[in-house]
C-alpha cells in the first residue's frame, strides 16, 4: 500500500505566501535610487519623496504581513 503524503501548506497558502513576496519586492523596488549622478549635486524632493519614506516601507511591512499569514494560515481540510 503507497501512502499519499501530504504538504504542509496548502494552494491557497502557496499563492498567499508568493502574493506576500511579490508585495514585498514592489516595496523594496520603489525604494531603490534617489541617487544623484554628480556628487556636488543635493536633491532633497528626490531623496525624500513620499514613496521612498512612506508607501514603500509600508508595501514591505504588509508583504511581510501576508506571508506571515500565509505560513499560518490552517489549510483546509479535504475529505
Amino acid at each position: 500500500m503507497a501512502s499519499k503524503e501530504k504538504f504542509v501548506f496548502g494552494k491557497n497558502n502557496i499563492v498567499l505566501i508568493l502574493a506576500g513576496i511579490l508585495v514585498t519586492l514592489i516595496g523594496f523596488a520603489l525604494m531603490i535610487g534617489g541617487g544623484s549622478e554628480d556628487p556636488n549635486v543635493f536633491n532633497k524632493e528626490e531623496l525624500f519623496s513620499k514613496m521612498r519614506i512612506t508607501v514603500a516601507p509600508f508595501l514591505v511591512i504588509a508583504g511581510y504581513g501576508v506571508v506571515i499569514y500565509g505560513i499560518m494560515k490552517k489549510p483546509k481540510t479535504e475529505v
